[in-house]
Formats: structure tokens, C-alpha cells, sequence
């Protein structure tokens, strides 16, 4: 689990990606983030969370798969490309964002972009499909950075969007403030908001709580553990 607080910003060195595009192999610098890392760990890269395979000094390798490759930005990383970068979030540490798993949800674009002195306004497009998690107040990763959502779209526009302000720091520190008009962006909606709607299906359709169907399901799950 992750917190949507960037620690630094890595630079790309390479992606390698298979004939098939079934998976790639990205490696990045991370000179503060990297240092005590180690294979099998997790770090989020643009918000993406992905699994360290091979770590030399702050270099750091990992192995993306081609629904990774697919559904975020990542395939499309190029070498000198600067990338959020955040370790997973230890047990016990406090919350200084929200609740971000690193699973990317769509690729949103940068609509517009508003200079208002102190900080900046700036407007993402999202699939339609993602519109509904979009709430006033609410939270959402873009990139990996957590941030509150200001405005957003009616539930009847044909253009789904959404708004954020960044503070200077956010601005200094994250790739966010480099972001032009038209720029492309992992999102990772809410996890709270999608739990909720799961559950609200689950409590008006005809399946009975606690069939014997349902318990077979939950018995061969415990079995695998």
C-alpha cells in the first residue's frame, strides 16, 4: 500500500519491451528511493505499482507485465523521462495521503492548466466509465500523487472530468509540474468508492447471503492460502 506521497523523482534509463508486448523490463535511477531496496519489494513508479527484480547501487530494474504495458503510461516511458517514485508505506507510519494500492484504473489527459500565483488549477479528462468515482473533496493518485479533487463533471456530460489544485511544492516535486496540455497520466481512483459500489451490487441482487454456493467459494479460497 501506498499513501500518494511522492519521495523523489527517478529518471528513466531504459524500457525493454518483449516482441509480443506481453512484458517489458523498465530500469530507472533512484538515488534516495533505491538505496536500501531490495529484489521482491515493491515501489510505485508514476503511480504504478510494480515489483523490484534486480537493484545495482541506486539503479533499479523492474519486470512490467503487458496488462501493465496495456492500461498506464508506463509502456511509453523513454529514457530521461522523470518518474514519480514512492516506497510501499510501512506498518504503522502515518496516512499523509490516502489509501493508493498502485493499481492504475485509466489513463486520464490534461484538459487545461491555470496559473493562479500560488498555486495551479488544472483539469483531467477520464474514461466515462470513471467518471462516477470523481467526487468533490474526494481523493484521487494521478501519477502517484495524492491529491483532492475540487470540481467536477455532471453525471450527464458526454466529457467526463475532473479538477485539482497542486500547491508549489507539489509543483516542485513531482512530475505534475511539468505536465502540458494534452499530456497523458495514470489515475487511481478511490479504492473506498469502488469497495462501496461492489458491495451495494452485491446487496440488491437475487444471490442469497451465505449460500451454500458462496460457502464452496470462501472454502476453496481459505484452501489456497
Amino acid at each position: 500500500m501506498f499513501t500518494g506521497i511522492v519521495s523523489e523523482q527517478g529518471n528513466v534509463v531504459s524500457l525493454e519491451i518483449a516482441e509480443d508486448g506481453n512484458s517489458g523490463r523498465l530500469v530507472f535511477d533512484a538515488s534516495e528511493t533505491g538505496r536500501d531496496l531490495s529484489p521482491g519489494a515493491s515501489i510505485a513508479v508514476d503511480g504504478v505499482c510494480l515489483t523490484t527484480v534486480a537493484v545495482d547501487g541506486g539503479r533499479v530494474s523492474v519486470d512490467v507485465m503487458g496488462e501493465t504495458l496495456r492500461r498506464t503510461t508506463t509502456g511509453g516511458l523513454l529514457p530521461g523521462r522523470r518518474v514519480n517514485l514512492e516506497r510501499c508505506t510501512p506498518l504503522g507510519e502515518r496516512l499523509d495521503g490516502h489509501v493508493v494500492q498502485g493499481h492504475v484504473d485509466g489513463i486520464g489527459v490534461l484538459l487545461e492548466r491555470e496559473d493562479l500565483g500560488a498555486w495551479h488549477r488544472l483539469r483531467f479528462g477520464l474514461p466515462a466509465e470513471l467518471g462516477r468515482y470523481a467526487a468533490e473533496k474526494g481523493s484521487v493518485a494521478i501519477d502517484g500523487v495524492s491529491l483532492t479533487v475540487t470540481a467536477v463533471s455532471a453525471p450527464n456530460e458526454p466529457e467526463q472530468w475532473f479538477e485539482v489544485g497542486l500547491i508549489p511544492t507539489t509543483l516542485a516535486e513531482t512530475g505534475l509540474g511539468a505536465k502540458s496540455t494534452w499530456d497523458l497520466v495514470n489515475l487511481e481512483m478511490d479504492v473506498l468508492a469502488k469497495y462501496v459500489e461492489r458491495l451495494l451490487v452485491f446487496s440488491t441482487s437475487d444471490a442469497p447471503c451465505g449460500s451454500a454456493a458462496g460457502a464452496a467459494h470462501d472454502g476453496r479460497r481459505a484452501g489456497a492460502r
